[in-house]
């Protein structure tokens, strides 16, 4: 997929998935990398064996999201693994720049609540 199917398909996660909006950082990483990863494995037909209740919410969030990428992307169908692997990895660097590193909520970094 080229930029602009990266943009699109960032544009699409910013605008309907709220587990990128937890209310602290290390929260928004852990969902961030938890469902993008889920979600690389499920696009490239990776056996997924969630072990803890975190990681089932992980898939089911993963799940969703591939049925409506798929459906609204047809494109995804002809990356190899190598390249659903790497526009997710581009994916997962955009958000978390966006939902954290650029976030001008300082609460996402307080330590006392």
């Amino acid at each position: 997929m080229t930029a602009p199917a990266l943009d699109e398909v960032y544009g699409y996660v910013q605008e309907r998935c709220l587990w990128q909006f937890s209310s602290r950082a290390w929260d928004r990483t852990e969902n961030i990398d938890g469902v993008l990863g889920t979600l690389a494995d499920l696009l490239t037909n990776t056996p997924v064996n969630p072990s803890s209740p975190t990681e089932r919410l992980f898939l089911a969030d993963a799940r969703v999201l591939a049925d409506q990428l798929r459906e609204r992307f047809p494109d995804l169908g002809s990356l190899d693994a190598a390249g659903v692997r790497a526009l997710l990895e581009s994916l997962r660097e955009r958000v978390t720049q966006v939902a954290i590193t650029q976030s001008r909520n300082h609460e996402l970094h307080e330590k006392a609540y």
